[in-house]
């Protein structure tokens, strides 16, 4: 077993708490957890991580260091009515995401997300998308030019806010796309990728915009609410958003799913984990610190398709030799994979989805009516008072 990893009985007996608490530790991240090479039914926790815990709970904290742990998976720092995971599941506004996915479009949950009474609503006329061969650039270039001229969202009224918001997410669509269009997002995507709409592929796709619309206070949608806690427009609040989605520990984590996947197709799965584990590296696409058993936006996308053989193989060896159930990074790379989608439709379609959350948050946030502005734990040289 090793002394950097520990049985469930030992970690519970350091922190002194019962199982469910152990298990929320891991969920929000502060307990690293592995499977056990001797019994894959069962886990091991990392010591390292529970004897910072233990250290933790055994000193009395400066309201500096509360507020510095709930930045990175940490205990919630704001308020919002709008998504929450709870038991392993994914809520819009109270209503289960897996079951919204199973009829909904991406605009009936962008109402829902907004708080919407779920009318559709008729949206503005819209310039033709920029003019650029790369889809991603053309996002950009779109929500830039309407954050430049759109007017600050502080003191609009809600129907006002509503129609730019539906307006915005078809300007977003327009980009991606290549093209202005009518009807339901996930056909105009599909159709401008190659499939039909209203088929299989579409459906598929409807899927996937449904359940990455939004994932709670994550960095993009904080990035949004940042922007909008200023008063900035809808469009630049949607912007900060994109910005931030842009990292490769975000939205541009299928990249490295890619990357994985293509050093299992190589070596064959068993060595490219081997290769990672040994190095102390990530198996990107796997695990996810607010799902402690699997993520249930990747599982509910699996169901729907069949990932082409070498994913299959991916898969199942990550789950025997590590433990780890597929996250939604993996389900959407494998999912474009399937439907033989451009290189870069994960991220757009990412983008697309979250949008959604990202206008939902910034209206949310400036109905809070108060500025978002933390203050920084210097650290740095004494200051030169002289």
């Amino acid at each position: 077993m090793g002394p950097d990893w520990i049985a469930a009985e030992d970690a519970r007996g350091r922190l002194g708490v019962r199982a469910q608490t152990l298990y929320a530790y891991v969920s929000r991240g502060r307990v690293q957890t592995r499977s056990d090479p001797h019994d894959p039914r069962r886990s091991l926790y990392r010591s390292a991580d529970v004897d910072a815990l233990v250290q933790r709970k055994s000193r009395s904290r400066k309201v500096s260091e509360v507020a510095a742990g709930a930045i990175a998976w940490g205990e919630p720092v704001l308020a919002s009515e709008i998504t929450t995971v709870a038991g392993g599941r994914l809520f819009y506004r109270g209503r289960d995401a897996i079951r919204l996915a199973d009829a909904e479009t991406l605009e009936s949950v962008a109402r829902l997300l907004r708080g919407g009474h779920g009318a559709a609503l008729k949206r503005t006329e819209r310039p033709a998308p920029p003019d650029h061969r790369d889809m991603r650039t053309r996002a950009y270039l779109a929500l830039a030019t309407r954050a430049g001229s759109d007017p600050p969202a502080r003191g609009r009224h809600p129907l006002a806010l509503a129609v730019e918001a539906a307006t915005l997410l078809d300007v977003l669509t327009d980009a991606v796309a290549g093209e202005v269009g009518g009807g339901a997002i996930h056909n105009r995507l599909a159709l401008a990728w190659g499939l039909g709409p209203g088929g299989p592929g579409a459906d598929l796709i409807r899927r996937i915009l449904v359940l990455v619309a939004d994932h709670e206070l994550n960095a993009s949608a904080f990035a949004a609410r940042v922007a909008a806690s200023t008063g900035a427009s809808l469009s630049a609040s949607a912007l900060a958003g994109l910005a931030t989605l842009s990292g490769p520990r975000h939205g541009g984590a299928t990249a490295a799913v890619r990357t994985f996947a293509a050093e299992a197709a190589q070596l064959g799965p068993r060595q490219a984990i081997a290769n990672r584990l040994v190095e102390d590296r990530a198996l990107p696409g796997f695990g996810h610190p607010l799902y402690p058993d699997d993520d249930p936006r990747a599982a509910a996308l699996l169901e729907r398709f069949t990932p082409p053989p070498d994913l299959l193989a991916l898969r199942a060896a990550v789950k025997t030799f590590a433990g780890l159930a597929p996250n939604v990074d993996f389900a959407l790379m494998a999912g474009c994979e399937a439907l033989r989608l451009p290189a870069d439709a994960p991220f757009a379609l990412f983008s697309v989805a979250r949008c959604a959350g990202w206008i939902a948050h910034a209206i949310e946030q400036g109905q809070a009516d108060t500025l978002i502005r933390p203050r920084a734990r210097y650290v740095g040289p004494e200051p030169d008072f002289g």
